[in-house]
């Protein structure tokens, strides 16, 4: 049991300092009126909200912004007045930021800048003070602003780390593009194909390399493959590697492979290193390349007609 002098002492300090459940109670009775006031807003007033915030998105970014405002924002407005109207006090805006990290990857991917996919979701703020500022008691409206502009604020931040992502996302796909640019399979003859590489040969783009050329084969029905090393500025035991692999599997395809292009000073470097490409047809030129995969196709066809 607690002695009475001592509960005579918790009962001043409560009286003169509070008790903190009391508080945290007293904290919490306002936000929730803030926070039903702004639903209430967005219930009664929200085609004026999305026609406020469609306008000022169309002046912050083009190619279609207020379209797809007008198009989202209704979804989005709708998410936000039920997180408001949440039970325990309690705001869940995780549906909110779904629906405007979809928006802000769509934005992404026609082209905004970050400021701009941004500014579209801070416009938001704007339009819902400005239905604030005319509703209910004159004494809430300042927290009301304030907790519109801290919610918003916190919605911009998910949406630029969605913009983020998005174009981490274009930026992968269009190096995907560009490495299978830069990796072309030709036919150069009958039955005959050709892949000329330009540039650094790692290990991704050797799969692509080797990927693009197998089905060229396949498609082709080719007797023979030329790899062209020519625009390859260095060559070391990986890009040897990367070769003898593509070598390997083209064999296994039924085709004859040729590896052209090789400089005096890549097989200079190619010997130090000591890489053995004895196993490998090799040839100095494309020209040289091509001139004997049309022999083999030749002997190859008349061996086919001979009886």
């Amino acid at each position: 049991m607690v002695p009475a002098a001592s509960r005579i002492v918790l009962s001043t300090i409560e009286k003169s300092v509070g008790s903190p459940v009391q508080e945290s109670q007293e904290q919490l009775v306002p936000q929730t009126q803030i926070r039903a006031l702004m639903a209430e807003v967005l219930a009664q007033r929200r085609r004026q909200v999305l026609e406020a915030w469609v306008t000022r998105g169309g002046t912050i970014a083009g190619n279609g912004a207020a379209e797809d405002l007008q198009r989202d924002g209704a979804a989005v407005l709708s998410a936000l007045g039920t997180a408001l109207s949440g039970r325990n006090g309690r705001l869940d805006l995780a549906p909110v930021s779904r629906l405007l990290s979809d928006f802000s990857a769509r934005r992404t991917r026609s082209g905004d800048r970050p400021e701009q996919t941004a500014g579209l979701v801070l416009a938001l703020r704007e339009a819902v003070l400005t239905e604030l500022a005319g509703t209910g008691d004159p004494d809430d409206r300042f927290d009301a602003a304030r907790e519109a502009a801290r919610i918003v604020d916190e919605l911009a931040l998910g949406s630029f780390d969605s913009f983020l992502s998005g174009r981490e996302e274009v930026i992968s796909e269009q190096g995907a593009q560009l490495l299978e640019l830069s990796t072309p399979v030709v036919r150069v003859w009958d039955r005959v194909v050709a892949a000329p590489l330009v540039g650094t040969l790692d290990s991704a783009r050797a799969q692509v390399v080797m990927e693009s050329l197998l089905q060229a084969i396949s498609d082709d029905r080719a007797l023979v493959a030329i790899l062209d090393i020519t625009g390859v500025p260095t060559v070391d035991t990986l890009v040897a590697q990367h070769l003898l692999k593509t070598v390997a599997a083209t064999r296994l395809m039924g085709a004859d492979c040729i590896v052209s292009g090789i400089a005096p000073q890549t097989a200079q470097t190619m010997v130090q290193l000591g890489i053995d490409l004895s196993e490998v047809t090799t040839r100095a030129s494309l020209a040289d390349a091509l001139a004997l995969a049309i022999a083999r196709v030749a002997a190859h066809t008349d061996r086919s007609i001979r009886p």
